[in-house]
């Protein structure tokens, strides 16, 4: 684990979650250093071969320049919210959602998208009502300036077409009956259902890992899972008639290619006799 420390150390929350997980080494750095020593080792730190997490936009340009080098579950970027309403559920909740991304930093998305235009100004006045009391109020509102956003559209199929062409980190279904919109559902990190699922569930306890492709990559990337870890060899062995009888495509292929030593390599064996060598036994 890497994690940045303050002037006080290294947070002993992140100490607990680290020895919780079962993480043997922690090392105090951050940013796009960090991620430079994972990815190439220092006389300290040893070289990995996956980087994962999320981080400021120099984390986010750091892994996207050593992506290759080291693998990674995506390029996180600022976070975002959406949130698909169709006015049933209560304004003072949805603003509340949309508070909650705001906050985490000035870049952060913050949007509404809503059948109901009376909706929609009820969840301004109720996000103008909360933004007073919060410790954040200056980071909130810089966000909202330049990302914050309430799209009016003529009906949810329509809005669940600008959804998916946005594809958000995190879309909130506040609509009548969310399981009906599942099979919409094509670009986005992950979905929450109704209105007693808040986003911040997603964050701290529902479950399903919670770093998530942002920045429009949910059109093709997925939240990250055990499967960034594993990869994949493949093993090939063929018996000497198993080659007989796939020869004459393989070396059909391979010329039309223009690749003529690898026609050769399939020919010179049906040419020199079987070679049984390192076939293995058969098993019943």
């Amino acid at each position: 684990v890497v994690t940045p420390p303050s002037p006080e150390g290294v947070n002993p929350l992140v100490l607990a979650a680290a020895k919780v997980s079962g993480a043997d080494r922690l090392f105090r750095i951050g940013g796009a250093q960090g991620i430079a020593a994972l990815a190439y080792g220092t006389d300290t730190i040893p070289k990995v071969e996956v980087i994962v997490g999320p981080g400021n936009i120099y984390v986010a340009a750091a892994k996207k320049l050593l992506f290759g080098e080291v693998r990674v579950e995506g390029i996180a970027g600022p976070s975002e919210i959406m949130i698909l309403s169709d006015g049933s559920t209560s304004p003072r909740h949805v603003a509340a959602d949309l508070l909650s991304q705001a906050e985490h930093d000035e870049e952060a998305w913050a949007v509404l998208v809503s059948t109901d235009e009376e909706f929609a100004h009820e969840v301004e006045e109720e996000m103008a009502k909360l933004l007073t009391s919060s410790p954040r109020k200056g980071i909130i509102e810089r966000s909202l300036e330049q990302h914050g956003l309430i799209i009016l559209v003529r009906d949810i199929g329509e809005g669940m077409e600008v959804a998916n062409r946005f594809a958000p980190e995190h879309l909130e279904l506040a609509v009548e009956d969310p399981f009906a919109l599942l099979a919409e559902v094509r670009a986005a990190g992950a979905v929450f259902l109704g209105g007693n699922s808040p986003e911040a569930l997603g964050d701290y306890i529902a479950g399903p890992n919670h770093i998530l492709p942002t920045g429009g990559a949910a059109r093709s990337f997925s939240p990250l899972g055990v499967e960034v870890f594993c990869k994949r060899t493949s093993f090939i062995a063929y018996t000497a008639s198993a080659l007989r009888e796939v020869a004459p495509q393989v070396i059909r292929l391979a010329e039309a290619e223009g690749l003529f030593a690898h026609a050769e390599a399939v020919r010179v064996r049906l040419e020199g006799g079987e070679d049984e060598g390192g076939e293995g036994k058969e098993k019943d």
